[in-house]
């Protein structure tokens, strides 16, 4: 697969190839930083490292930092993303070997590299560097839901980590293959990875969400679109301010509904449902029209990782019948994407 061109206002220099750490983690859903690195920018990594037999594996070559950096890493990414975004003690003296090895460190965590003293002093002894891609830019504005130029496509969900990435990196792809303007815009830690660019509006003041989103894809000719990771869901206690956020200064003509459809609970959250795909879309629209009163759905985006072929091909057919719009999987391609994607653009 192949990544987006970076943002060139807010373009990161980071240290690769990586080496890509999953730590403990024995779900995959927490290590999708990681996943999305290998999916997406494979020639960007030379290996994975993790903390014994957890059974999450991105499929790359298993090595450790001394033998990564003999291969030409420069950097051990941090390729987890766990609730709260925390660095566990169990993890530093990985991270210090790391460094020790001649690897900076690159996070996508909420806490600062910097804090834990252990890897602030390794990182002074061995001059090693220390980076958070976490940190939003400087003066962001509050937003002021000013109709802006250009089109813009949001992914959301019915949950976090199911394919809301996935799907705006595989429509901004096949935007540009069909010679259509188009940039896809990153708003979490991992699309920031992939792309080198964007804003991570997880750790953006709540009073400046939408601001960030507006910053994140300002006015534009006519005829382009901004692809927008989404993040979130409008339907998770923990993370929905963020999405109606997002939602707002996003102001998207057209969004993509993202489904797990094997995925019963909202993830880490046993106590709620999710939420379904009939019930986001119409919220998603209530809300949405606040900033954009002609957003619309272009249809449903199904993560069916976990289905065999045919289950999926006639999930497709269903779910398309039952809800009158297009549904595929962007992963899987094929005639029921390219549909999804005509959609978008009419």
């Amino acid at each position: 697969m192949e990544a987006a061109s970076p943002d060139a206002a807010s373009s990161l220099a980071l240290p690769q190839p990586y080496l890509l750490f999953l730590g403990d983690v024995t779900e995959e859903n927490y290590a999708k930083t990681a996943f999305g690195l290998a999916d997406w920018a494979p020639e960007l990594c030379v290996g994975e490292w993790s903390l014994g037999e957890t059974g999450v594996s991105t499929g790359l070559p298993r090595l450790s930092a001394a033998q990564a950096a003999s291969a030409g890493a420069k950097s051990l990414l941090i390729g987890v993303a766990n609730l709260g975004g925390v660095l566990p003690e169990s993890w530093q003296a990985a991270l210090v070997d790391a460094m020790e090895a001649g690897l900076d460190i690159v996070s996508g965590l909420h806490v600062r590299l910097g804090d834990v003293p252990a890897l602030a002093e390794t990182a002074r002894k061995t001059g090693r560097k220390l980076i958070d891609i976490r940190v939003p830019p400087a003066e962001i504005p509050v937003g002021n839901g000013r109709k802006r130029t250009g089109k813009r496509l949001l992914t959301v969900g019915t949950d976090c980590a199911l394919g809301k990435k996935y799907t705006a990196l595989a429509i901004h792809r096949a935007f540009q293959r069909k010679g259509i303007a188009a940039d896809f815009r990153a708003t979490g830690q991992t699309g920031i990875m992939i792309a080198g660019g964007g804003i991570p509006m997880d750790a953006v003041v709540s009073d400046f969400e939408s601001g960030a989103a507006e910053m994140l894809s300002p006015d534009n000719t006519a005829a382009h679109w901004d692809v927008i990771e989404g993040q979130g869901s409008l339907f998770n206690p923990s993370y929905a301010a963020v999405s109606l956020g997002l939602l707002h200064g996003s102001q998207p003509d057209v969004f993509i509904v993202c489904h797990d459809p094997t995925r019963k609970k909202i993830i880490g959250l046993d106590g709620f449902a999710l939420p379904s795909i009939a019930e986001v879309i119409d919220l998603t629209v209530q809300l949405g029209r606040l900033t954009n009163p002609d957003i619309r759905c272009a249809g449903v985006s199904l993560n069916t990782s976990r289905l065999s072929f045919d289950e999926a091909q006639a999930l497709f057919a269903s779910e398309a019948a039952s809800l009158g719009l297009p549904v595929a999987d962007p992963v899987r391609g094929g005639a029921p994407f390219e549909t999804l994607v005509n959609n978008c653009l009419k």
